[in-house]
């Protein structure tokens, strides 16, 4: 295989709370990269609607192996809200040369409703 930009979305699940991360998981950098998700979705107690994010609109430039993280919300305040659990993305992106690239991810977020986890509490 050539080497080329390889970018990818991805919820990310740690300890309660939910993250959403583009990573270009290629061996050379991505640029102009835009996503779009099938179904609107707000985060941080229903406050922002996280697509509109400039994070999802343009990357001018993503370096191999680079990934951006931001915050959705508390995996209990998501899912309190009645948010979409299947959320498809597209990531449309091109290489140095002009190449053009273009792939669709579907998550099903649900999976994290169930996950145990351990709240961290600090005793003073």
């Amino acid at each position: 295989m050539e080497p080329r930009p390889d970018v990818i979305v991805d919820f990310v699940f740690e300890e309660g709370l939910l993250y959403v991360a583009v990573q270009n998981i290629g061996t050379e950098p991505a640029l102009g990269v835009k996503v779009s998700f099938d179904h609107p979705f707000r985060g941080l107690g229903g406050a922002e609607l996280m697509p509109a994010l400039g994070l999802f609109r343009n990357i001018v430039f993503l370096a191999p192996g680079r990934a951006i993280r931001t915050l959705v919300d508390s995996s209990a305040a998501y899912y309190a809200r009645g948010e979409p659990e299947r959320i498809q993305a597209t990531i449309t992106y091109s290489d140095r040369s002009g190449g053009e690239f273009s792939s669709t991810i579907a998550h099903d977020l649900s999976i994290y409703r169930d996950v145990a986890f351990l709240v961290n509490v600090e005793r003073t």
